[in-house]
């Protein structure tokens, strides 16, 4: 051929240079994205097999002119708008040609709503196949003749075209792209280049209609189709990603696998697919320690090629190999060799492209932040975890190299605030060591997609971040809102969009009144002092606002108190971080006011009694309880004339935290149980829903100390006491406790 015409976005051919150059390595992707805001993307993946880079390949080395033919991206991008419902969807917004080959088709057209069982399924199902790719591959791939897979491919496309159902919109979608394709191929025939020196490279549904025969789009109807303005880029694809659209006619689970066969069919070597399969398979089980035998292979190979005689096949396809695998390797069972399988069927292959490739800006600032922060080995699909110390590192002489994980920090973040999850921050017990991070670093496509998207906020992750805030900041309407930003500028490394967030936080403090906001506003300012040394930026401006929330937070607790248990449940995360606020600032911030409301909120007896046991228990925990002081409390709110839910919510709130104090104090004890005893059968059940609640977080060691407790209350010896609880219940005991389990405590 002089020419070959390829499906595929008409306005990438300027990319087509940099695909078939050597230094690509596939799988790449042609990446379409939108110039404004939303952003919308469309990703054309390319495999070493795939159809389409091998007719740009044998074009470049024949030097063959070559060029893509189908709807160019910025008409694909609105089309993505009406199919996500987000367009018109009016007859006008798509200019379907009339005509025979729309009457024919009508037939086929169904509602959006309805959704049809898969054309593809139907075909593997006639022919007795378990799902489609095994059909196509039996039926198609194992074709060695060119000229009758040609054919044979040529009547399967009618074939589809004739059975299949579409909805309306992707009905109308593609007469506007064959009719395009028909245009562009009538465009090259009028250049002087005759019909037979032309091959076009095509998905089998569209191969029929490809004739002049059928209706040309006219620049009139070219015109009126929508468009939004687009920009196009060349991105590394990944095999894993690649087996993960395979829900389409041209797509597959196990991409690593056909590459191989593609491979095969190359070298004239599709009988010895089989044993190199099942070898790949033996020798990834065998490098993590289970040993397989070279005869389990040669059986396998005999028992595919069986599976592939019955079915009338030339050669095995994957399903007969997996079935292989399974039965002679796998000894029977899946789960022995699923993991070797997923390795050799899907691969863990990422493509590569040189250095400056048709990349966008932000792509490049990636590229070279990776290499700065020597961080380009992570840029792998296998996960990674990756330690850092933000401390200086005074054993190096630069100050680039003593500040490394600092700087990888601070980037890692950034791309966290930008959505793109190249890495994940992983918590450990280390919570409180504010210089240290561990995160799990992995690449994938959908971060090279995500920081595309990124550029239109800016030409650098560190603009683009900047953006990202800006867009927050004016957003926030809360304390917690502009908090959480200050806290995460602080992590980005971005002073001046720290600075901006305070200055918001400042605003909205002087006139909010929500305690769980402001608490948790103060909690994220301390969080971020603490980070200010090894950080190195100064916090002095941050301590005014921190007094002046804690001083607010705590004259609102007591109003706040006033609400049902719900609410009072997300109270207590408020009290506890404003808590550990006091303790962290107690210096400078006023805790005498913090000391005396939370007595107020213990002693009141007309506030949510779980969080009145709670700053009863943050009392006790500061030792500003006394025994005498406690035992009067305890008498006083377990007494038989409080309420079950009252008595038993209060204690609730006082186990919440510090049980080695409880534990230590035998007159706490002493005077549950007697409250305990006091009650009748419909109290008893009442307070069992909060004792089982304020119990079920116990250790089984503090569970034995209580009873220890109690037994000591009751005058049962410690000997008398294990040997009770080592014996087994008895029937009656038995009994009721099945008769506690069958209650129904939502009743109550």
């Amino acid at each position: 051929p002089r020419l070959v015409l390829i499906e595929g976005l008409a306005d990438a051919n300027d990319l087509i240079p940099d695909i078939t150059r050597k230094e690509t390595n596939p799988p790449i992707a042609i990446l379409a994205y939108t110039a404004t805001l939303p952003v919308r993307t469309l990703v054309y993946p390319l495999a070493r097999y795939s159809p389409e880079y091998q007719a740009l390949v044998w074009a470049q080395e024949n030097d063959v002119e070559a060029g893509f033919i189908d709807l160019p991206s910025d008409i694909f991008l609105a089309l993505q708008g009406l199919r996500e419902g987000t367009g018109e969807t009016d007859d006008g917004d798509l200019n379907d040609e009339s005509g025979e080959n729309s009457e024919e088709s009508a037939e086929s057209v169904i509602s959006e709503s309805e959704r049809p069982v898969s054309i593809y399924d139907r075909y593997a199902t006639r022919a007795g196949e378990p799902d489609y790719e095994t059909y196509w591959e039996r039926r198609f791939e194992h074709n060695t003749s060119s000229d009758a897979y040609r054919q044979a491919i040529l009547q399967f496309g009618m074939g589809v075209r004739d059975l299949a159902t579409e909805t309306k919109l992707s009905f109308a979608e593609n007469l506007v792209r064959e009719a395009y394709m028909r245009r562009r191929i009538c465009e090259a025939i009028a250049e002087d280049c005759p019909a037979d020196q032309i091959v076009v490279v095509v998905g089998a549904y569209h191969a029929p209609v490809l004739t002049d025969e059928h209706h040309i789009l006219t620049d009139e109807e070219l015109a009126s189709l929508k468009r939004r303005e687009s920009l196009l880029t060349l991105m590394p694809y990944s095999y894993f990603r690649l087996s993960s659209q395979s829900g389409y006619g041209a797509g597959n689970h196990a991409p690593a696998y056909f590459e191989l066969l593609w491979e095969a069919l190359e070298a004239d070597s599709l009988a010895g697919l089989p044993a190199q399969y099942l070898a790949l398979v033996a020798r990834d089980l065998r490098e993590r320690g289970t040993h397989r035998s070279t005869a389990e292979v040669i059986e396998g190979v005999r028992l595919a090629r069986t599976l592939s005689a019955l079915k009338e096949g030339l050669a095995p396809t994957l399903h007969d190999l997996r079935d292989s695998a399974i039965t002679l390797i796998g000894h029977g069972q899946l789960s022995v060799v699923n993991e070797s399988l997923a390795r050799v069927d899907v691969g863990t292959s990422i493509g590569t492209l040189p250095r400056g490739v048709s990349k966008t800006s932000i792509q490049d600032d990636f590229d070279r932040e990776l290499e700065r922060l020597k961080l380009t080995k992570y840029r792998s699909s296998i996960r990674q975890d990756l330690n850092l110390d933000l401390r200086e590192n005074r054993r190096v002489k630069s100050q680039e190299a003593a500040y490394l994980d600092l700087n990888r920090s601070y980037f890692l973040h950034r791309l966290r605030v930008l959505d793109i999850d190249f890495a994940t921050s992983v918590a450990t017990y280390q919570r409180s060591t504010n210089w240290a991070e561990n995160w799990q670093v992995q690449w994938s496509p959908e971060c090279e997609i995500r920081l595309v998207e990124a550029v239109l906020m800016g030409e650098t992750i560190e603009l683009a971040t900047a953006y990202q805030f800006k867009n927050r900041l004016d957003q926030c309407q809360s304390v917690d809102c502009a908090a959480d930003q200050v806290h995460d500028a602080c992590l980005c490394g971005m002073l001046e969009a720290m600075e901006n967030a305070r200055v918001r936080l400042q605003h909205l403090a002087a006139t909010s009144s929500d305690f769980n906001a402001i608490s948790h506003g103060a909690f994220q300012l301390m969080l971020v002092v603490r980070y200010g040394d090894v950080r190195n930026f100064d916090t002095s401006t941050l301590l005014p606002l921190i007094e002046t929330l804690f001083v607010q937070a705590s004259l609102a607790l007591p109003g706040a108190s006033n609400c049902d248990n719900e609410a009072a449940r997300e109270l207590i995360s408020a009290m506890n971080n404003l808590d550990q606020v006091a303790l962290e600032f107690h210096d400078q911030i006023d805790e005498p006011l913090w000391i005396e409301k939370l007595r107020e909120l213990a002693d009141a007896d007309n506030r949510n009694p779980l969080l009145s046991g709670y700053a009863c228990s943050i009392l006790l925990e500061r030792n500003l309880i006394e025994n005498e002081d406690l035992a009067r409390e305890v008498s006083r709110r377990l007494s038989p004339g409080i309420s079950a839910d009252l008595g038993a919510g209060w204690f609730e709130g006082l186990a919440q935290r510090n049980r080695y104090a409880l534990l230590a104090r035998q007159t706490l004890w002493a005077q549950l149980a007697e409250y305990v005893t006091s009650l009748d059968e419909e109290e008893f059940r009442r307070a069992l829903v909060f004792l089982r609640r304020a119990f079920g977080s116990f250790s089984a060691s503090e569970k034995r100390h209580i009873c220890e407790n109690l037994g000591e209350c009751w005058g049962v010896s410690e000997n008398t006491l294990s040997e009770l609880m080592e014996s087994p219940l008895t029937e009656e005991e038995e009994a009721s406790l099945e008769d506690l389990n069958e209650f129904d405590f939502d009743d109550i």
